[in-house]
């Protein structure tokens, strides 16, 4: 059986945006999870991204990715911070993150600009959910754009967060940990 094979995501050759925020300190922790900045995909996800980018593209849009692969360690650091299974998934389960499988993501205009979702990236609220009433209508518009780019790319979307998007059938593949080998090192 071969290793799940990690692609590497980049600016030029997959036309998006990458801001890491778990190798910076504007994230849910206040300080860097990574050590370094590196965007990693499965390859069935990564071919998924590339469907997206091309429709996102013919909408005169860009995708900004927040976060992709992440190691499992990470993950702990993760769950150690906000234990609650409505947003962090737990070790045991493991996260699709963790698989390779999930993206975290937004949508910048034709300036560069990121769209209004009425919520920042990893806003741990009910106000985060997809679809969450009273949102003004703009916001609500933003989140369907994402919504139908991302599911006509093959992903779905998970209840709680409008930037999450994963493969279908994610939980069936393996955790990978390439913590210690991979370019992906925790701080």
């Amino acid at each position: 059986m071969t290793e799940p094979r990690l692609i590497e995501i980049t600016r030029a050759g997959h036309g998006v945006d990458i801001d890491l925020v778990y190798a910076t300190e504007r994230n849910l922790t206040g300080k860097p999870i990574y050590k370094e900045a590196h965007c990693l995909l499965l390859e069935p996800a990564e071919a998924a991204l590339r469907k997206a980018v091309t429709i996102a593209r013919e909408a005169g849009l860009t995708l900004r990715i927040f976060d992709a692969y992440r190691p499992p360690q990470a993950q702990q650091v993760l769950w150690d911070f906000l234990p609650d299974p409505t947003y962090v998934a737990e070790l045991g389960r493991g996260s699709n993150h963790s698989r390779g499988t999930a993206i975290d993501l937004t949508l910048l205009d034709a300036n560069g600009n990121e769209l209004d979702m009425g919520t920042g990236f990893d806003a741990m609220t009910i106000e985060s959910e997809h679809f969450h009433p009273g949102l003004p209508e703009h916001v609500q518009r933003n989140r369907l754009l994402l919504l139908g780019i991302m599911h006509a790319a093959g992903f779905a979307h998970i209840k709680n967060e409008w930037w999450h998007y994963e493969l279908p059938g994610s939980r069936a593949l393996p955790v990978i940990d390439n913590s210690e080998s991979g370019p992906l090192r925790l701080m």
